[in-house]
């Protein structure tokens, strides 16, 4: 254990590195911050002076070994914009953005768990062709159109009328296929102060249903992967020869089903799963954009559009800080699941 976690450390020193030497670099190919932070009738001699002040004329290895020092501190400098740590300006949008992510893990595994197990116990029934045939429409739509398409839904609503208005069944399949819409679709809503800078969407049904559209929305690019993933993994299962001898003595089915087949079939899901539960971090920028979620990704966005560079850099060290944490703690989750492997990375 002590070994493997010395060795993760070791990695997620190196990656956070890379991470770091990229941020830093492509700094200066995002805009002018002098340009953002001062006005148009300011004199060329006093925007270099101000670039001499923030050290902006230092030579690269110089900039990078202060920017290290300081962010083995987690100190990022101070944004252009808000004029205060990047650090703060992150931690004010952190929340909003794991409580979407969150709600959306939730979701995911909601869903995809009993309809990837339903798939693959009775692949040839028409519900379980009807799921893999929405999970392919699910994988081809880019999550702003899914976004769009919700808001329409149950957002402003929608009226349909196929039928005819004059009987009583024409009016009543009409009233089934239209929406009346209601359901919050920009920003957070009522959310309630729980410590420091966290605001909760969970402490009030309320300020539940603001989370509802964004996080369907960002479930939607993931549900329909571990749908497959799950089924595929399960359908592989139940061919091994261990579910047959289960089977030949007599278990009951709903014991080599949930009890023995979906444990080895969530141990390769878990790995997957870990990896683009953090990738949902990244994607949470489309979602925040289309429904003005207050997150860090429509706080990145806004960073770009205003040259921010170190709120921007801030941000990308962030985003990988989570991509190493979550990696690391499924590699664990998987070495304490799967008793057949270290955790030194060889077979027991």
């Amino acid at each position: 254990m002590i070994a493997f976690l010395i060795k993760r450390l070791f990695h997620a020193l190196l990656v956070m590195f890379v991470i770091s030497l990229i941020s830093f670099a492509i700094q200066e190919n995002l805009g002018d911050p002098i340009q953002q932070m001062v006005g148009q009738s300011v004199p060329e001699s006093e925007r270099e002076a101000l670039r001499e002040e923030l050290g902006l004329n230092d030579p690269f290895f110089v900039q990078y070994l202060r920017f290290a020092r300081n962010a083995l501190q987690f100190d990022f400098g101070y944004s252009y914009v808000f004029h205060e740590p990047t650090t703060e300006v992150i931690l004010r949008h952190l929340p909003a953005t794991l409580e979407l992510v969150a709600a959306t893990t939730l979701l995911i595994v909601l869903f995809s768990v009993p309809i990837g197990v339903y798939s693959a116990i009775k692949p040839r029934a028409w519900l379980s062709r009807f799921f893999m045939s929405v999970s392919i429409i699910g994988i081809s739509i880019p999550v702003f159109l899914t976004a769009i398409v919700l808001i329409q839904i149950f957002a402003i609503g929608v009226t349909f009328t196929p039928f005819p208005q004059g009987v009583a069944w024409g009016a009543w399949l009409n009233g089934l296929l239209s929406t009346e819409g209601g359901m919050p679709a920009y920003g957070r809503g009522p959310v309630e102060h729980v410590f420091g800078t966290w605001y909760t969407n969970f402490a009030s049904f309320d300020a539940l249903t603001y989370l509802v559209l964004p996080a369907f929305s960002l479930a939607s690019i993931m549900l329909p992967l571990f749908i497959r993933l799950i089924r595929a993994e399960m359908l592989e299962v139940l061919q091994s020869d261990y579910i047959r001898f289960a089977r030949a003595k007599g278990i009951a089915p709903r014991r080599i089903y949930f009890l023995h087949a979906l444990k080895n079939t969530m141990l390769p899901v878990i790995t997957v799963g870990g990896v683009q539960i953090g990738t949902l971090v990244a994607y949470t920028i489309l979602t925040e954009t289309v429904f003005q979620w207050p997150g860090m990704g429509l706080m990145f966005l806004d960073a770009i559009e205003r040259s921010d560079i170190p709120l921007i850099v801030t941000y990308l060290m962030i985003v990988g800080l989570i991509f190493v944490i979550t990696n690391t703690l499924v590699d664990l989750i998987y070495g304490l699941i799967n008793p057949t492997v270290k955790l030194t990375g060889q077979p027991a």
